[in-house]
């Protein structure tokens, strides 16, 4: 079988997209109305007021007319939720019980059953509101830093009793082994269980999906840790999770733009400040998942930390975890407090228009990176610059930005006194080129290759009809050629495969964007599907057509180059075929001539 993704079977992606219902999933994030025979929304990844966005349920996929987002339900959870190709699949295939499918001799893993352990969190959760309206000492700490009823109901904020075994309140089965999987319950030395949270503000993070799978607690009177986090669960790793992402994704979408601070409790202050497209990393440092998840949602991030040496040790290891996953079109910046400043607290002295100058003149990240490696170096001596150009080297080389790292090397060839060649020579450094943009689909009437793909996308099933003997080899269209190639010849693909099983086995491949573009094209101008067949076969016909010329145009060079005795009884016969004086009907290429 054909893999995709690492090792994924393209049999079990095509049972996937058959099972899950496109229409459900994206309605359960951004309400659909019924628009003819699609469905439609205002567009989720940007910013517009009339709805341009449409859900094909025929061909389960998306298509957004006003930003061009378009995709499976695969490429819409990875879009929306922010995860990569390997969990948005675990996520469907556990939303529509599949096992994922065996791989490397290892038998099949079953889909975790998260579904029970989301809705006991959800119980917890509910647990916590309730016992924060009854704690007069827990509503006082949130009121002493600021934060209203108004938004600690829009995060959730809960209390967690100062008790051994408050969550006996709330769950019968207090010593279920689920409770203490989901780190809600521990045990002790002695063996005794208890609640893992006691006396604490409870903050629920909450992934994309709008399910609390953790907490952060929050001390509220003497006692330590100060701040404590749920571990390690099947629901969460918190090197892929940030705390506030869902409440702050529409406003990150409407300003293309998101702030990243050190805590909980930062994301809360600002929002109780009015600055609402903020998210935090939990309780470890920003990982490279994490930029990535933060880049699908915004072309911008603002790094916004302490001016301390913790604050600018954690923004080092940011730009660390930036340079592999940063690509051309996307911006990361970084902003310091000043020392002893927390972003609630600089607001509160300097007011929100003070922390949104420092946002807009954030330190890009190659100056950052640069301004941290000299203050290192001594650049007046020769062993300073040395230093310099040694430490930025194995930066530089995980850099996925070409363009970006050019810049740099500039930089760096002025800092250090060098010439860029000699910077990039030593280096070893390959030459950049830019890629053009693709070009504008043209408005005229398609080709016959663009037709027969079209008709095709409408009815898959007519794919294994095409005779592949008769494509061109080379063409105008070479792009659409190669990819009806592809698609009649795929024995690995089902036969009724569908648009979004077809898209899937293409991703990241160059001829992915034709795929693309003839399915909006589609959308817009579907055909009837009582005309379908015929317009297929007019189809074929064109192109038995189009090869019978170029067939005569081949044997007409021959003739002209070796004369008629220079062809073989067969190219014979099929000359004068052609030109009727053979046996045989010639009319298709009489006609062709």
């Amino acid at each position: 079988a054909m893999f995709v993704g690492e090792m994924i079977p393209e049999s079990f992606i095509h049972e996937l997209l058959q099972r899950v219902d496109l229409v459900q999933l994206i309605d359960g994030y951004v309400p659909l109305k019924r628009h003819g025979a699609d469905f439609a929304a205002c567009c989720p990844f940007h910013n517009e007021k009339s709805p341009s966005f449409t859900v094909s349920p025929s061909k389960q996929f998306y298509h957004c007319f006003g930003c061009g987002a378009h995709g499976t339900a695969i490429g819409f959870m990875m879009a929306y939720a922010g995860v990569g190709f390997q969990d948005a699949v675990k996520d469907l295939a556990a939303r529509v019980g599949l096992s994922l499918p065996e791989q490397h001799g290892v038998a099949p893993v079953p889909a975790a059953p998260t579904q029970g352990l989301a809705e006991l969190m959800a119980r917890a959760a509910r647990f916590y509101r309730e016992q924060l309206k009854s704690s007069d000492k827990a509503i006082a700490y949130l009121k002493a830093r600021g934060v209203s009823g108004e938004v600690a109901r829009r995060f959730g904020l809960g209390y967690s009793p100062d008790a051994g075994q408050a969550l006996a309140g709330a769950f019968a089965e207090y010593a279920s082994p689920q409770l203490q999987a989901m780190g809600l319950v521990t045990r002790n030395e002695q063996g005794r269980l208890y609640d893992r949270f006691r006396d604490r503000v409870m903050f629920p993070i909450i992934n994309l999906r709008g399910e609390v799978i953790a907490f952060g607690g929050r001390v509220v009177g003497q006692g330590e840790p100060k701040y404590l986090n749920s571990p390690e669960t099947p629901l969460f790793h918190k090197g892929n999770e940030l705390y506030g992402l869902p409440q702050a994704r529409l406003a990150i979408r409407a300003r293309n733009q998101v702030i990243v601070v050190e805590g909980y409790l930062d994301v809360v202050a600002l929002a109780q400040h009015g600055i609402d497209n903020v998210a935090a990393a939990l309780g470890t440092a920003t990982t490279v998942a994490h930029v990535q998840k933060l880049l699908r949602q915004a072309d911008k991030i603002i790094f916004c930390f302490d001016g301390d040496a913790a604050g600018r040790k954690a923004a080092w290891r940011a730009l660390e975890n930036s340079l592999e996953v940063l690509p051309e079109q996307k911006e990361i910046g970084f902003v310091f407090l000043p020392e002893g400043d927390d972003p609630d607290s600089f607001v509160r002295r300097n007011g929100t228009a003070a922390l949104g100058q420092l946002v807009e003149r954030a330190t890009p990240l190659s100056e950052y990176m640069l301004r941290e490696l000299a203050g290192r170096c001594d650049l007046a001596s020769a062993e300073g610059s040395a230093r310099l150009l040694a430490e930025a080297r194995p930066m530089l080389a995980r850099l996925s930005s070409p363009l970006l790292r050019l810049q740099l090397v500039k930089r760096l060839a002025k800092l250090s006194g060098l010439a860029q060649s000699e910077v990039e020579s030593l280096y070893g450094l390959p030459a950049v080129t830019r890629q053009l943009p693709p070009a504008y689909p043209s408005r005229r009437p398609p080709s016959l290759p663009r037709k027969l793909l079209r008709i095709l996308l409408q009815r898959p099933q007519l794919i294994h009809r095409v005779p592949l003997d008769l494509l061109p080899e080379a063409s105008a269209e070479a792009r659409v050629v190669r990819l009806l190639g592809q698609l009649a010849g795929a024995g690995k693909t089902p036969a009724d495969a569908g648009y979004a099983s077809l898209l899937e086995c293409l991703r990241g491949k160059d001829d992915e964007s034709v795929l693309q573009e003839a399915a909006a094209e589609l959308m817009q101008q579907q055909l009837a599907e009582d005309e379908v067949e015929a317009e297929f076969e007019g189809a074929l016909a064109r192109l038995r057509e189009h090869a019978g010329r170029r067939a005569f145009s081949l044997l007409q060079a021959k003739i002209q180059k070796l004369g008629l005795a220079g062809l073989s009884s067969e190219e014979k016969q099929q000359y004068l075929t052609a030109i009727g004086v053979g046996s045989g009907s010639g009319g298709g290429w009489r006609s062709a001539l």
